[in-house]
């Protein structure tokens, strides 16, 4: 009978051991699980962070300034079909956002601006007066409506159509016109450069002409015929 009773409180001693033992192991697997699952999902976002990298550094260097400019005119797009179908002038709705301090500012921005830097070249000038001439055009939209309904689908020529050629400009557009060309050969003629005169530079011309063209012909061969017109004036030449 004692030795009965003493297995049994062995036994009894023993399950607890085993349960704790089975406990803390599966205790140590779920942890190892989450690690597992933690570890997996941080090479997927590390994969995906490198993907993206590396389409940001493909993209051009503008790329943001691009989007944020792309963004924009699809809001303004947006703005402009509401206040169509509400009726409203977009212009107007725009000009009522406008708070004072950025008028201000564009105002400012405005005065500091002078495109107009000189003499650079006359590519650079002739732009600067396509531009200055192109700001001065008014256009009439009321004939110019008038002019697409009379043309129909020859308003937008395509390489098929024939109308090309067949549009004749209204008397009052050929005026405007010949008073804008009778203007800048006007201010034209008044513009006139000081060009400084060397008294003692050698007379090798016959007139004005002439001066020009050995001018030129300086300025590109000059280098080349040093030694030569030396020569000459010394007597030396071969």
């Amino acid at each position: 009978m004692a030795s009965c009773s003493k297995n049994t409180v062995a036994a009894t001693d023993e399950e607890p051991t085993e349960t704790t033992t089975s406990e803390k192991r599966e205790e140590r697997l779920r942890k190892f699980r989450e690690l597992h699952f933690k570890r997996n999902e941080a090479r997927k976002l590390n994969h995906q962070e490198v993907v993206e990298e590396d389409k940001r550094l493909k993209l051009p260097s503008n790329w943001e300034a691009k989007k944020s400019r792309l963004e924009w005119e699809l809001a303004e797009d947006e703005k402009k079909k509401e206040c169509a179908t509400r009726g409203e002038d977009y212009h107007r709705v725009k000009l009522l956002e406008i708070t004072a301090d950025e008028a201000e500012r564009w105002e400012r921005k405005k005065k500091k601006k002078n495109p107009d830097t000189g003499f650079a070249g006359y590519a650079e000038a002739q732009f600067r007066q396509y531009q200055r001439l192109t700001k001065q055009i008014r256009p009439d939209l009321q004939s110019y409506e008038k002019q697409r309904e009379e043309s129909g689908e020859d308003f937008y020529p395509t390489s098929n159509s024939l109308s090309y050629g067949s549009h004749v400009p209204t008397k009052e557009g050929v005026d405007r016109m010949v008073e804008d060309v009778e203007k800048q050969i006007e201010k034209r003629a008044k513009y006139s450069r000081r060009r400084a005169y060397n008294d003692d530079a050698d007379i090798d011309y016959i007139n004005e002409r002439n001066a020009k063209f050995n001018k030129k012909a300086e300025r590109f061969y000059g280098k080349y015929t040093a030694e030569i017109k030396q020569n000459l004036e010394r007597g030396t030449a071969v």
